[in-house]
């Protein structure tokens, strides 16, 4: 609803000292248009929104205008109170204060709106790990998120894979969660850059401010480069015919299915993979309930594959 929407921009323009027409439109799921339709729907009901213009610019509530509509709807009680991951706010070192702040807050609600808020903390759990996760060593990960809250720079030792340790010195322009995994974003030689916190392994807070772009969005930048890698992931396709049983484990292990074609009492699949090599593990760990159909070199390697498989138990029995 337009109302919602409105003083939803009035809370955010209310708490932060700038905002970016673009930075609104990605938080309430708008057109920048719908934004600047907004603002003149504010300023002609008498709320002061000025704009700032050029770089770093944006709107602002003139001389720190505050308003007193903070009231919460019933499904904004409980985006509030679902049950956090509790393994990321302890390796942020707030597991406790979460929890605090939760209880102040719903202490100040009215008691059918504590209702709502207790429900929602009884009912929904969010947690970001896979079944086979074990978590990361990540011993620096206080450090940076001191110079994250501090805004300094700071120095690390950082190991790629299969590469000898290299320094750095970089601005720190926050931190992100993935599933269980932490990941430092900063700015190093004049660009962003994105580092395992787990392949970091000495790291101090330096004495001097970190340079922190106007207007970085975060999430907005995030978005952006996990796109970006997805498109740089390698990729590698085929095409089998599999059999019932290999359907359902296919769906059970969600292996990336990109086309599927019943044939008789057969189904015709394309399957996307990393790897050729794993396409040819995959079709010999199912024998004769898969047949490959293209590529004709993959088709030939699974062939290699089973016949050597073959050889080596014939030539380990003990009757051969």
């Amino acid at each position: 609803m337009r109302a919602d929407r409105l003083l939803s921009i009035l809370l955010l323009l209310q708490s932060r000292r700038v905002v970016s027409a673009g930075e609104l439109a990605r938080r309430l799921e708008v057109s920048e248009r719908t934004i600047l339709r907004d603002m003149d729907a504010l300023s002609g009901s008498g709320i002061p929104v000025i704009a700032e213009r050029g770089k770093g610019g944006g709107w602002s509530l003139l001389d720190d205008y505050q308003t007193k509509l903070t009231g919460l709807s019933s499904a904004e009680i409980q985006a509030l109170f679902f049950t956090r991951p509790a393994q990321l706010l302890s390796d942020l070192g707030l597991k406790r204060e979460s929890e605090a702040a939760l209880i102040k807050l719903q202490a100040s609600l009215p008691a059918a709106a504590r209702e709502n808020a207790e429900l929602a903390r009884r009912r929904i759990l969010i947690d970001p790990r896979g079944w086979r996760d074990p978590g990361e060593y990540i011993p620096c990960l206080p450090v940076l998120l001191d110079a994250v809250w501090r805004g300094r720079q700071v120095r690390f030792t950082y190991e790629k894979a299969q590469c000898e340790p290299v320094e750095r010195t970089a601005h720190p322009l926050g931190l992100v969660a993935k599933g269980s995994a932490w990941y430092l974003l900063a700015q190093a030689e004049h660009e962003p850059h994105t580092y395992r916190v787990s392949r970091i392994r000495e790291a101090a807070v330096l004495d001097l401010p970190a340079a922190y772009p106007p207007n970085f969005d975060l999430a907005a930048h995030w978005e952006r480069s996990a796109a970006a890698f997805r498109e740089r992931l390698p990729r590698y396709y085929a095409t089998f015919l599999a059999s019932p049983s290999v359907m359902r484990w296919i769906r059970y292990r969600g292996w990336r299915l990109e086309e599927e074609t019943p044939e008789g009492d057969r189904v015709r699949i394309k399957l996307r993979f990393d790897i050729e090599e794993e396409a040819v593990q995959f079709a010999l760990s199912f024998a004769a309930d898969i047949k490959v159909i293209q590529p004709d070199e993959l088709r030939e390697k699974v062939l290699a594959g089973a016949r050597a498989i073959v050889a080596a138990s014939e030539a380990s029995s003990p009757c051969g």
